[in-house]
C-alpha cells in the first residue's frame, strides 16, 4: 500500500520539519509513505484577481502530476470524520486502490482541475490553520488511523 501526500511548498520552522518527519518514519512502518512538494509560486508585489488566478492554475498543473490512485483533497466546508471513521476509511480504500494521495494545495487555493480530480474532499474543521501546521496534523492523523488498524495503543 502506498500512501502519498502531494503539497505546494515546502516547510520552513525546523520544528515543523521534525515533526513531519517523525510521523513519517512512524507511518512507513505500516504502508509505502511519500512526500511530494511543489513549487509554491510568488505572486507580484501589487497582485489582482488574475496573478492569483495564475498562480493557482500553475500550481495546479505541477499538483496534478503528482496524482495517483484514490485522490484525497483537504480543504474546509468539506468530509470530516473522527479519528475512528477515519481509520475506517483508509482501510476501506486499501481494499480497492494500491495508493492513496492527499492533497494540500497552496496559500490561494487549489485549481478547479485539481479539484475535479479528487475522490473525496476531507475536512479538519472550518478553520483555517497554516500549511506547515496542517501537513503536521495530516501525517500525525495518517499516523493515528494506522495504529487504530494495527491495534496499536498509541491512540488512546
Amino acid at each position: 500500500m502506498k500512501v502519498k501526500i502531494a503539497c505546494v511548498g515546502n516547510i520552513k520552522d525546523n520544528f515543523f520539519v521534525d515533526a513531519v518527519m517523525e510521523y513519517s518514519k512512524r507511518i512507513s512502518k505500516f504502508v509505502n509513505f511519500s512526500i511530494t512538494e511543489v513549487k509554491e509560486e510568488k505572486l507580484p508585489k501589487n497582485y489582482s484577481q488574475a496573478d492569483i488566478d495564475k498562480v493557482v492554475k500553475e500550481e495546479g498543473n505541477r499538483l496534478l502530476n503528482c496524482l495517483e490512485g484514490y485522490v484525497i483533497l483537504c480543504g474546509v466546508a468539506a468530509k470530516q470524520f473522527t479519528s475512528e471513521e477515519f481509520a475506517k476509511e483508509l482501510k476501506k480504500l486499501e481494499n480497492s486502490y494500491s495508493t492513496i494521495t492527499f492533497v494540500i494545495g497552496g496559500s490561494y487555493g487549489v485549481s478547479p482541475l485539481v479539484r475535479e480530480k479528487a475522490n473525496m474532499v476531507l475536512g479538519f474543521g472550518s478553520f483555517t490553520y497554516p500549511h506547515q501546521l496542517f501537513r503536521v496534523m495530516l501525517t500525525e492523523q495518517i499516523y493515528r488511523a494506522y495504529t487504530i488498524i494495527n491495534n496499536i495503543t498509541y491512540h488512546k
